[in-house]
């Protein structure tokens, strides 16, 4: 039997890579019309994201070191047939704790299915130039998925309802499932190692404290002692994992990656990238419809600036390479996407459309800039047989950094429309100030009309636009923040990805 076409194989791990793209943005512009269906309030439909992004996160590296063991063939085949059967439980949900479990379920899927498809990309395309085309390639697919999301989902759920975002995984699945079989080669690691199941488990509970304590600080409050107990034990356990992968002789992790400092500046500019852009996918439709009156259709439409530029700017970037060190393009990226996150806050104070349209484009142009770049220059420091442990830890810091980025960004637009409204409310409508908090959480979720469920005509008149100003505060601070991480950590990894890799550092195969 023939060997598989490298090209029809990086297609279909390019699209097996871009459902899950499509899956993780299109949800989205959906969230508001899941919590007016399934009456939830902002931290149930935070965990509508998180539940999928944790258990993405946290297997990640373990997902890695199963597709380098067993093969990475058979691993992308199991994680898309429980991605596809979670899909079908996600659709059926009858309330929203089935669907964040069958989310979670999802996510589980995902990371068998992300790590097996970028390992057999690196493993497939090891000549330099080939390596260069396919990542360009795959990071034009995931523009595609990206920019189409929005819109889709918009449709999807104005046209038939949000259950079908989901069930739209399943004849795609299906196919990539059949393309998977015919053109994907076994490939694996023959050194690996047993699985690290005690560095998994420390990992995994690690970052589930974590993202715990930041979504439940929104119920509880940040001096409650629940939350200082999951922050700890967070920071505990992930400290407790580093002490476990030093110990191993072959690890899930291999720390002497952390050694390079061009290495940590990719890595660095992976997490910068995905905390200060990627996430906007998710959080830029809420602003639309919370704060701009958009329908779901009308925010998908209206993400189209920063969907263009994100799917064009990759065509610039073999050019800019040429006069470009990958250090200057990836602070390059960063700056754009932090100038515009900083513009983008601008034009929530300005008001309307046109001012926050131009500003998420610029965002997007740098996340074009960054989309392929970021996971080149991570593959580009490990050899050939362990890019399943590179594409684990490489998404780990993808998908981590997007998971605290709404945790964190997720707290301070809650916080910040809570305290924004209680003001409102005490200078205005002082007899409603025991209802802030219900109405803050109602009101970010994307449920006005429950927030204002308990008020009579009159108060509405008062109380809607006073709790839609403070959503469009607390969105410009969060904007605010997250342009100013972008630029210092534009810095950080223009100053870190000039230095050479070590001699004694491994070097792809």
């Amino acid at each position: 039997m023939s060997s598989p076409s490298p090209r029809m194989t990086l297609l279909t791990a390019s699209g097996v890579c871009s459902l899950i793209v499509l899956d993780t943005n299109i949800v989205a512009v959906t969230l508001p019309s899941i919590a007016r269906d399934l009456g939830a309030g902002f931290a149930d439909i935070e965990w509508v994201v998180s539940a999928y992004m944790l258990s993405f996160a946290a297997l990640l590296l373990p997902a890695g070191s199963l597709a380098d063991r067993f093969g990475r063939k058979k691993t992308l085949l199991v994680g898309l047939v429980l991605f596809i059967l979670a899909s079908v439980a996600c659709g059926a949900a009858p309330g929203i704790v089935f669907l964040d479990v069958a989310r979670a379920v999802k996510g589980v899927g995902a990371a068998l299915l992300l790590t097996s498809a970028l390992a057999t990309i690196g493993h497939v395309f090891h000549d330099e130039v080939e390596r260069a085309k396919a990542w360009a390639f795959w990071g034009a697919c995931m523009g595609v998925a990206m920019t189409a999301a929005p819109t889709l989902g918009g449709l999807i759920a104005e046209g038939v309802g949000w259950r079908w975002i989901f069930y739209l995984n399943v004849p795609v699945g299906l196919l990539l499932l059949a393309l998977a079989v015919r053109h994907i080669g076994e490939s694996g690691d023959p050194a690996s190692a047993r699985l690290d199941p005690v560095g998994s488990l420390l990992f995994s509970a690690g970052l589930l404290s974590l993202i715990w304590g930041l979504i439940e600080a929104n119920r509880l409050g940040w001096g409650h002692p629940l939350t200082f107990a999951r922050m700890a034990a967070g920071a505990l356990l992930m400290a407790l994992f580093v002490m476990a992968e030093r110990m191993q002789r072959r690890p899930m992790v291999d720390l002497q990656l952390f050694t390079s400092a061009r290495f940590i500046g990719a890595l660095l500019g992976m997490f910068a990238y995905a905390g200060c852009a990627q996430v906007m996918m998710t959080l830029l439709p809420f602003y639309l419809q919370n704060g701009l009156g958009f329908s779901a259709i009308g925010a998908g439409l209206g993400m189209l600036p920063f969907a263009v530029t994100m799917l064009l700017c990759p065509r610039l970037g073999p050019t800019l390479s040429r006069h470009l060190s990958p250090a200057a393009m990836m602070a390059l990226g960063l700056t754009l996407v932090s100038l515009g996150n900083l513009l983008c806050a601008g034009a929530t104070v300005v008001g309307g459309y046109p001012a926050f349209a131009v500003a998420i484009a610029l965002t997007g142009a740098g996340a074009g800039l960054l989309n392929g770049d970021t996971q080149k220059n991570i593959m580009a420091c490990v050899p050939r047989t362990r890019t399943g442990m590179a594409s684990g830890l490489s998404t780990t810091m993808r998908f981590s950094s997007i998971l605290l980025a709404v945790g964190v960004y997720g707290a301070l637009l809650a916080n910040h429309t809570q305290n924004a409204l209680t003001e409102g409310l005490h200078q205005a409508a002082p007899q409603w100030l025991d209802h802030a908090g219900e109405m803050a959480s109602r009101v970010v979720a994307g449920d006005m009309s429950a927030a204002l469920n308990t008020l009579d005509a009159s108060a509405r008149v008062v109380v809607e636009p006073l709790a839609r100003e403070a959503f469009i505060s607390g969105f410009g601070a969060v904007l605010g923040l997250a342009g100013g991480i972008g630029l210092v950590a534009a810095l950080m990894v223009g100053t870190l990805m000039r230095k050479p890799i070590p001699v004694s550092q491994w070097q792809p195969g």
